[in-house]
């Protein structure tokens, strides 16, 4: 049952994370779609840490390459989403509020992904691999 309630609040966070990207976009004095190119951030993003759990075996306690390299990724792919519209508001693509909203909805959304893993990670009983 814990489970349960732990998807129901990711998915919840989830949605708030994309309520702030959506009004950073379609808000009549915004008006601009081009941060909502961050959602390909937000796929990318868990795709290294997904390969990396699959190739690497846990049988070791150290870190081990594999691991080091997509966490460097996936750090890198964070990173880029918050510079995004950073880059976009300092040449006049959009205004600094729907920056504003959209670097929100970023930190909201990668807290989410960053609580999937801390909760369906684990090599327990209970994972995300059996969702």
């Amino acid at each position: 049952m814990a489970g349960i309630k732990a998807l129901v609040g990711l998915s919840f966070s989830g949605a708030i994370g994309l309520t702030f990207l959506l009004l950073g976009c379609a808000l009549e004095q915004y008006g601009v779609y081009w941060p909502m190119f961050v959602l390909i951030f937000y796929v990318l993003s868990p795709i290294p840490t997904f390969i990396s759990r699959r190739l690497s075996d846990d049988s070791d306690s150290s870190s081990n390459a594999c691991r080091e390299l997509a966490y460097f990724l996936t750090t890198g792919i964070v990173v880029s989403a918050f510079g995004l519209p950073i880059v976009l508001a300092r040449i006049n693509t959009i205004q600094w509020g729907a920056c504003g909203l959209v670097m929100t909805g970023n930190a909201v959304i990668f807290l989410t992904i960053l609580g999937f893993f801390v909760v369906f990670g684990g090599g327990d009983d209970f994972s995300w691999e059996q969702w």
